[in-house]
Formats: C-alpha cells, sequence, structure tokens
C-alpha cells in the first residue's frame, strides 16, 4: 500500500531521514515513535504526499509519489485519512460541519446519517453542534480521528493522537484505533508514548518502528 525504497529527504541541506526502508500493508498496525524532531511529522508526510522523497522511491497504492500530478496526489489522499497533531479545524463551523468537509471538498454528497453514526462512534453525538473552540482536548481529537475516516479510507496515519489528551482517554482513541485496524484499515501511529504502545502490542499486533540517527529500525522486544 506505502512503501519506502532506501528515501532520504531533509530541511535545508541537512538530513533528517536517510535511506529509509519500509512497508505498509493492507491490514497491518505501526506504531513510529522517537524523540521530537527526528522526522516523525516528516515521514508521514511522505506517506502521502505533502512531501515528496530528496532521494529514493516512495509509492503509494502501487504509483510512484514523483511521477503523479497534484490531481493524482489529491485522488489518493481520499484513500488516505489523516490525524494531524494540530487538527486544523474551521472554527466557524459545527463539529457536525468539520467532520463531513472532506466529503465537501471532494464534491460528494454529504449524508447526515452517516456524520451522525460517525459522531456517534467516537462518543460526540452530543456535540455535534458545537463549534471547535467549545470542545475539550479529548473531543477535539476524536472529532479529528471522525473527520479523517469519514471517506472510509484504507490507511489512517495519525500524528500524535494523544499527545494532549490524559491517560483515560489515550486508551480510549486507542480503542478506537484497535476497532479500525479490525474492519481491515492500516494504520501508522506517531507517538514518544511507550507506554500507549505496551497497552496496544496487548490488544493488537503492532510493529514498532523507531527513528534513530535518521533512520528507521524496527525496535526490538525491550520497548
Amino acid at each position: 500500500m506505502i512503501e519506502f525504497d532506501e528515501v532520504s529527504y531533509g530541511y535545508g541541506g541537512t538530513a533528517l531521514l536517510s535511506d529509509v526502508s519500509l512497508k505498509l500493508t493492507p491490514g497491518s498496525f505501526h506504531f513510529l515513535t522517537g524523540p521530537s524532531g527526528t522526522g516523525k511529522t516528516t515521514l508521514m508526510k511522505l506517506c502521502y504526499g505533502a512531501l515528496k522523497a530528496e532521494r529514493g522511491r516512495v509509492s503509494v497504492f502501487g504509483q510512484d509519489v514523483r511521477a503523479m500530478s497534484r490531481d493524482d496526489i489529491a485522488h489518493t489522499r481520499q484513500r488516505i485519512g489523516v490525524v494531524h497533531q494540530d487538527q486544523q479545524f474551521l472554527d466557524h463551523l459545527s463539529l457536525a460541519e468539520n467532520v463531513a468537509l472532506p466529503l465537501t471538498v471532494a464534491g460528494r454528497p454529504v449524508d447526515g446519517r452517516d456524520v451522525d453514526d460517525l459522531l456517534s462512534w467516537v462518543g460526540l453525538t452530543h456535540q455535534a453542534a458545537a463549534r471547535p473552540p467549545e470542545l475539550s482536548g479529548g473531543e477535539r481529537q476524536r472529532a479529528a480521528l471522525a473527520r479523517a475516516i469519514i471517506m472510509s479510507p484504507e490507511v489512517i496515519l495519525a500524528d500524535e493522537p494523544t499527545g494532549n489528551v490524559d491517560w483515560e482517554m489515550s486508551l480510549r482513541l486507542l480503542q478506537l484505533m484497535v476497532e479500525l485496524n479490525r474492519m481491515g484499515k492500516t494504520i501508522m501511529i506517531a507517538t514518544h508514548d511507550l507506554t500507549l504502545i505496551r497497552s496496544a502490542k496487548a490488544q493488537v499486533q503492532a510493529r514498532v518502528l523507531r527513528i534513530s540517527n535518521h533512520r528507521v529500525q524496527l525496535a526490538g522486544a525491550d520497548l
């Protein structure tokens, strides 16, 4: 589905990721970990075409990202749901409208029942008419997840989805991700929370990737 072949990327002439090779297969569950500033968000952006590799090859659903047009990338993005670290809501729209926004942008019809069902699944039915500034941190994170999956993507990428919530809410968000994976979705979660990763490994067969010295390595059992 998403494959890196000796991919490198940097900023201002400084290498951030070097010779990265990895593969996200259908239905797999991955954690991406490493200290802040090591390139977790950059790697996520390479996965969905927001950035293009300086060297090496990134292929998404069998297509080389370098050869894809802007329209091709936009179409591919409909198959990849992204939970951004900063969430990026439109504050003048209601929660329900924000969740449905990817459908609106793609020119697809918005079925209110589907939106209602999704809000119910993430436990936000009572907040459907609220504006984003009125939501708590946990509610915003669950809303971001709902928006990421409104298009029924095959892959879900979540960048520090539990970074600003308490442990109880972290576990709730993790459980939603595990449910999505059991539905056949491919999941990658970028996080520095090793306790969360250990909790997940008791529920799902997850691979843990660690960024260290600009490279991505498979973490061992000492995690």
